[in-house]
């Protein structure tokens, strides 16, 4: 008998990928210099962060990713107790100072930029999903309080989130509540006052149950910091008549809030990471923002929530990318066609195998300029000097938003899916990492908003109602990156970016003429939006990743003489002539507008 070793799952962080992107093709480090709170991001910082973050990430999350999904959460008596490991590695990522990475330095924070916590948390999903879910939305609660809470609320738990002392959740799911919020029954009873007279900051006793809920209860932190939707007494009906309200697991006097974890479920992936039913029996807490504002205020946490999402799928995407090359590299089955030498060859000299290789390597150079794009931008959105381009680059983040968390998950599972084969039975087993990847990343087309609804929104509110000023914006984003790529004079020793240009160009033509047929036939058909909107979505994903693959073309052409730079080319070239098409069937769909959906339905 005998044996045959295969390289094991593993990860190496993407440094010199993450540094091409944000130097190279954002020309980031110089962008924030030019922002008053990040004039001290230059590049040398943000090498140290970066190789400080892949550092944690490969050295302790890693190793615990097997472990987390193996031996899962336990319940008992409302407690529960996060797999072996999970509470070691939240006390060195909190005495490494990671939870205020980018957190104001008022509240104790470092003061960095969002995109470089954006980065970090690609190799923290990348190494360990599950554990990453329990510190993910911290950074959202931080933005919330500290755009709605009252001044009391900041100074009692801002510098407790920014420091990692306690952690935070998003309580909004119900059971007869799940994309609809409208429908949210969790009460809050004013305290000492009348109910149309309570303000931002008052006192409320909370009763209700919430579903779904991570890291609702746990063993690495003493206090949870829920932000829970509620409806008072007085409240309109629907989504209007929502409020937030703040519920601490301990109160400021120490003793335990009314607030019980009744189960946690058993789940398909991340199984780490303890997705929990609540119970709040008149547990005490205080009004976040305006009473039946809740949404407002919760939106703060949801968006930045749905950016972590979309790099979630990007950290699964780099995961399998990097280990379907490894074990594609050293799996030797039959011969190549067109090799001579040898019975067998590398299966990654196999076409077959090839192109999902290469279609990994592309998404996720693609994936990750999008992602760390829209971060730089919601930087420059909340601090740059000038009105007019804080207001332009808010306009472009408003309009990814969606097209990040839909786009990037749903493109990242399929392809983490397709990567499973390069194993082939063997990645059908545990043995290899590879089928816990297809269904850890199964979730991020669910929650914060499932990738349907972000494909209506899209549509309805960021193209329809404001007339397509932002997709206009947008547009003219890729429209100059085409025109920079056309200007690139022909080098004798390169390839031409002309022909890559046009490529682009035909699917930027069609996708325009697609949005003005439907902006205009909607008014005669007020469904038509509804059957094509994901449809509508990837396509625009699609031309998004054509922008990437461009501009990384045209950056990397000239340097071709280094492998790396080789390997960038390559992959955005793969990524244009071979991925992008898939824009042109979803377009397809989109036009189809006499195409109707069944109205019976089977039993």
């Amino acid at each position: 008998m005998f044996c045959v070793l295969f390289p094991m799952w593993s990860y190496i962080p993407p440094l010199r990928e993450l540094q091409f992107v944000l130097e190279d093709l954002l020309d980031a480090p110089a962008r924030w210099a030019s922002l008053p709170p990040y004039a001290d991001a230059d590049a040398a910082t943000v090498r140290q962060v970066l190789e400080e973050a892949g550092r944690f990430a490969a050295g302790v999350l890693a190793p615990l990713n097997a472990i987390g999904d193996r031996e899962g959460c336990t319940w008992h008596g409302g407690e529960v107790r996060t797999p072996p490991g999970f509470h070691q590695a939240y006390r060195a990522y909190v005495q490494a100072g990671w939870p205020a990475l980018a957190c104001s330095p008022e509240w104790g924070g470092q003061g960095l930029p969002l995109g470089l916590h954006l980065a970090l948390n690609e190799m923290l999903h990348s190494a360990n999903h599950a554990w990453a879910m329990y510190p993910g939305l911290a950074h959202g609660a931080y933005e919330c309080l500290r755009s709605h809470g009252t001044p009391e609320l900041q100074q009692r738990y801002l510098p407790r989130i920014v420091s990692g002392e306690w952690l935070a959740t998003m309580c909004l799911t119900e059971a007869q509540a799940g994309s609809d919020l409208g429908l949210v029954r969790t009460r809050a009873e004013p305290v000492g006052v009348a109910a149309d007279a309570i303000e931002s900051g008052g006192e409320v006793k909370v009763s209700g149950s919430k579903i779904f809920i991570s890291g609702g209860e746990h063993d690495l932190t003493d206090n949870i910091v829920h932000l829970v939707l509620v409806r008072l007494p007085d409240a309109p009906p629907g989504s209007r008549g929502l409020s937030l309200a703040l519920v601490p697991k301990i109160l400021p006097g120490g003793q335990r809030n009314a607030v019980h974890c009744d189960g946690i479920e058993h789940k398909m992936g991340i199984r780490g990471s303890a997705t929990c039913v609540l119970r709040f029996d008149g547990a005490t807490g205080w009004l976040v923002g305006e009473p039946h504002r809740g949404l407002a205020a919760m939106f703060v946490m949801m968006n930045a929530a749905r950016l972590l999402v979309g790099v979630q799928g990007l950290g699964h995407l780099e995961m399998a990318r990097q280990n379907a090359w490894r074990y594609a590299q050293q799996r030797y089955q039959s011969r190549a066609p067109g090799r001579r030498d040898g019975p067998t060859s590398a299966i990654a000299e196999h076409p077959a195998v090839q192109r999902t290789l290469w279609r990994l390597e592309a998404l996720a150079q693609g994936q990750r300029l999008l992602a760390l794009a829209t971060a730089v931008w919601l930087d420059e959105a909340e601090h740059h000097v000038e009105p007019a381009l804080r207001g332009r680059a808010r306009r472009l983040v408003e309009f990814l938003t969606p097209v990040v968390k839909a786009f990037l998950t749903d493109t990242a599972h399929h392809a983490v899916n397709a990567a499973l084969q390069v194993w082939g039975g063997h990645g059908y087993l545990r043995d290899h990492g590879i089928e816990q990847a297809v269904r850890d990343s199964r979730i991020t087309m669910i929650y914060e908003g499932s990738n349907e609804i972000q494909a209506i929104d899209l549509l309805q509110r960021k193209l329809f109602e404001d007339g397509c000023h932002r997709f206009a914006e947008v547009m003219g984003v890729i429209d100059r990156e085409i025109e920079a790529a056309r200007a690139e004079p022909v080098r004798a020793d390169g390839p031409e970016l002309q022909p890559l240009a046009a490529v682009l160009q035909a699917q930027v033509d069609a996708l325009r003429e697609a949005t003005a047929r439907l902006y205009v036939g909607r008014q005669d058909d007020p469904t038509w939006a509804y059957r094509v909107a994901d449809d509508y979505l990837q396509a625009f994903g699609w031309v998004l990743m054509g922008w990437a693959w461009l501009r990384t073309a045209r950056c990397t052409a000239p340097r071709r003489a280094d492998a790396g730079y080789a390997t960038r080319f390559d992959a955005a070239r793969y990524g244009l002539e071979w991925l992008l098409p898939e824009a042109g069937w979803r377009l397809q769909q989109v036009g189809r507008r006499q195409a109707r959906l069944p109205v019976s339905q089977p039993g």
